[in-house]
């Protein structure tokens, strides 16, 4: 039976730095957003680096001080930069060619395991990731000079070892165009980086062009092309920043405290650990480049994060190293608890763990703690089944206890001194989580820091520029990325406050950008989505940006309330933690009386943040269309029953500057409308597909909306015995077994044409999906055939 491309798309689719870059300096002015120096200059990474290791992480800032005279002057001789790293090229490409390999630093035990491990690391093994360093500039020349295409580029290259350098091909998407991921430690840019990536995207239209800030205070560019991959990495080198070793089998973006150094209620500033621990990870003290064969073959990505408050703005209990602070209960000294493990994938969401760990806060230590805990994960972590390789699973396979053990015996083997101490107690004192986003008082007298919503983190040429323009006028060319994907500009004097708010590129008069967002549209996360994912099942950025805006319009919460979207279950928006998480899935709705595959969700109620987070683990609901008429009203009901959410009076604008928008409008109506309609009436209009409720996960505010028994009256009347079910109640007698064959045949090929309509969801995001649970033993694209085929087999029996 042969079965055209189209048909497989819709049976599947039915189916399923530089870390010194800014150098935050551990005794900065509060402008620090500091160049230091080129990154091809030698000397001055190395005294960067011994700089960071005797650094004090206590003394305070004293903002008032501050200048943009040193940033100014570093951002003009911006070309002296260029024309050095062009005079450099050669000898650094010299330097990265010399340098011995990650494979290198492996135990032989772990090199045999790599031998027999995923097809990944066959290709590691193969050729050695930090090839790419050199790599890519032959590649950029090449396709400049017409010697060849981006297609002829080796698969293993083009997909696996480009990532060594930050460049992610979105071949599904678009191909021969790459996303670059940037390396920013603690989230902090300047207004010259910023007009940078304009530049280099601005080139590539508007619909592929554009920058995005992510979970973890980054950037990310998208639409780079191979041929200019060159010049945009010396651009980040003149600006000391780089993508070196931010993807696929790395350590990523440092996450810190975006309030590091400015806040009143900082037990600990971020910055200098944030940056010295980036060196450890990228900087290659060998030959002072960045790309550090050390740590360039890990089991899988590993991420840090390092917190400044108990409002633990880093999110540490998702992150596989977390530092949270905490004095000690004897001596008071300041120091962090360690937490572990924590992590989302496909296959498993996990909360960090109590690693009954305790170091104190300087520089030695934590350095000498996490390169303890990245040696044991890298020689000893899993290699063939790559949804086990993260470091939850080694240290579940040890026991906390044996690991912590194993921990310091690493510790004590590099006898720097630092010694480490059992877990200290949390202060019990009451405390409220803080909002990044609006106007907030610095501990500086006199300074104040304004947060900006950045909808779903996207940003165009234009809107960087803007906030460049607007980092330059009122923050020292200071800009800080948020985990939640806005920014903050600090240190903006008291008098500049009112002018600040007033700028119309965030004023909220027709601008996205906004100084003074809902409590709804403000706490919108949103990961890539099928726009640019070729995992993601649904498009997220758009949808969570306009539903978040509709939302706003419709109802009033007392709270800010975190909305967050992720286009498949690896969950790169991070839903487990939200208040509210829509992840994209398989769904479908009648239409003329057939159930049609349409893009849907599964809904995540009561994940939590800050001291007492908490993951919520399973859907709310299942099989949600993602069309509004199905999904805002359920959200709605949501922050009413969840939150202490009302009905916005139809002439509130309190929020915004324009009445209400007839998208909003419709939308009330049609709510209104559903209302009033006779419980028969609702039965009968019911969808073939119902919400599936799952018990929910615990939720921070209680229901006050709906006593128990009426509500558990409504949960009875909204899941009616699916159509399908009553349809086969009904059947019609028994035809003789040759008509029988003769109508099933009939049937199947009417049900494939009508399945054809309407059917959006992305079938590679199965396949893909599908391949990462498999046991790799064939090639992706051998499983992809075998997949069509079993899909195809599995639709045909279920007809049947």
């Amino acid at each position: 039976m042969i079965f055209d491309m189209r048909n497989f798309l819709l049976l599947l689719a039915a189916s399923i730095t530089f870390s010194s870059a800014f150098v935050v300096v551990p005794t900065p002015k509060a402008s620090t957003s500091t160049i230091r120096a080129s990154s091809t200059t030698r000397a001055a990474r190395s005294a960067r680096t011994s700089f960071h290791l005797k650094a004090v992480v206590d003394e305070d800032v004293d903002a008032a001080t501050t200048s943009s005279a040193h940033i100014t002057a570093e951002s003009e001789q911006y070309e002296d930069n260029l024309e050095e790293i062009e005079h450099h090229r050669a000898e650094e490409k010299k330097l990265h060619a010399g340098k011995v390999t990650g494979t290198s630093f492996l135990p032989e035990e772990t090199l045999g395991r790599l031998a027999k491990g995923s097809p990944v690391e066959k290709a590691k093994l193969k050729g050695d990731p930090g090839s790419a360093y050199v790599d890519v500039y032959e590649f950029a020349r090449k396709i400049r000079e017409g010697e060849m295409t981006w297609k002829e580029v080796e698969k293993a290259d083009l997909e696996t070892r480009l990532k060594w350098v930050g460049m992610i091909h979105r071949g599904k998407r678009t191909p021969g165009q790459f996303l670059m991921r940037l390396k920013v430690p603690n989230g902090i840019v300047n207004s010259d980086q910023m007009r940078f990536y304009a530049d280099s995207v601005e080139k590539y239209g508007t619909d592929f062009g554009v920058v995005d800030i992510t979970t973890r205070q980054n950037m990310q560019m998208r639409g780079i092309k191979l041929e200019d991959a060159d010049s945009v990495i010396d651009g980040l080198h003149a600006r000391n920043q780089t993508s070196f070793q931010s993807a696929l089998d790395n350590v990523r973006n440092m996450v810190g405290s975006p309030l590091a150094g400015i806040d009143p209620l900082e037990m600990v500033d971020t910055r200098p650990y944030c940056n010295i621990l980036n060196d450890l990870i990228t900087l290659d003290h060998a030959t002072g480049t960045r790309g550090n064969p050390q740590w360039g073959n890990l089991p899988r990505k590993f991420n840090i994060a390092v917190s400044g408050s108990r409002d633990d703005f880093a999110h540490t209990d998702i992150n596989d190293i977390g530092l949270q602070p905490c004095p000690h209960a004897v001596t008071g000294e300041m120091g962090f608890n360690l937490v572990l493990g924590g992590y989302m994938s496909i296959k498993r969401v996990a909360h960090s763990i109590d690693s009954k760990m305790w170091v104190k806060a300087d520089l030695n230590s934590v350095n000498t703690l996490c390169e303890a805990i990245l040696r044991v994960f890298r020689d000893e972590g899993e290699r063939k089944d790559r949804q086990k390789a993260r470091l939850m699973w080694l240290v579940e396979k040890y026991g906390v206890d044996d690991y912590k053990a194993k921990i310091i015996e690493e510790i004590d083997s590099y006898d720097r001194g630092v010694v480490v101490e059992d877990t200290q107690p949390k202060p019990t004192e009451p405390f409220e989580r803080r909002d990044l986003l609006g106007v907030h008082e610095q501990k500086q007298k006199g300074l104040y820091r304004v947060g900006i919503l950045v909808p779903v983190g996207r940003l165009s040429a234009t809107e960087c520029r803007q906030l460049a323009d607007l980092a330059e006028r009122y923050s020292n060319s200071e800009i800080r990325c948020t985990v939640e994907q806005n920014v903050l500009l600090p240190n903006v004097l008291e008098a500049d406050v009112p002018l600040l708010l007033a700028e119309p590129t965030i004023n909220g008069v027709d601008t996205r950008m906004k100084a003074n967002p809902g409590k709804i549209e403000g706490g919108v996360v949103s990961c890539t989505g099928a726009e640019f994912c070729g995992f993601a099942m649904v498009e997220t950025k758009g949808n969570a940006e306009r539903v978040a805006k509709l939302i706003e319009e419709l109802v009033v919460t007392p709270q800010p309330v975190r909305i967050h979207w992720t286009g498949c279950p690896n969950s790169c928006g991070q839903v487990q933690v939200a208040d509210i998480g829509i992840m994209g899935a398989p769904a479908k709705k009648m239409v003329n009386g057939k159930k049609m595959a349409v893009p849907g969700c599964k809904i995540f109620v009561g994940g939590r943040i800050g001291e007492d987070a908490h993951l919520a683990l399973e859907p709310t609901y299942s099989g949600i269309p993602l069309e509004d008429e199905e999904l805002i009203p359920l959200l709605i009901k949501i922050l009413k029953e969840e939150y202490k959410g009302v009905d916005r009076a139809d002439d509130d604008i309190s929020f915004t500057t324009i009445p209400r928008t007839p998208e909003a409008t419709s939308l009330a109506a049609f709510m209104a409308a559903k209302a009033l309609e006779p419980d028969e009436e609702e039965e009968e209009a019911a969808p073939a597909v119902k919400a599936k409720v799952a018990p929910k996960a615990e939720v921070k505010v209680k229901k006050e909306s709906v006593p128990a028994p009426e509500a558990k009256k409504e949960e009875k009347k909204a899941a009616p015995a699916p159509v399908a079910k009553i349809e086969e109640k009904k059947a019609a007698p028994v035809a003789p077994v040759a008509k029988q064959e003769e109508i099933k045949k009939e049937e199947s090929k009417k049900e494939i044409v009508i399945e054809a309509i309407d059917v959006s969801i992305p079938y590679m995001a199965a396949a893909k999906l599908a391949f990462e649970h498999s046991d790799k033993s064939m090639s992706y694209d051998e499983f992809e055939i075998k997949y069509l085929a079993d899909s195809i087999r599995d639709v045909i029996a279920k007809r049947r």
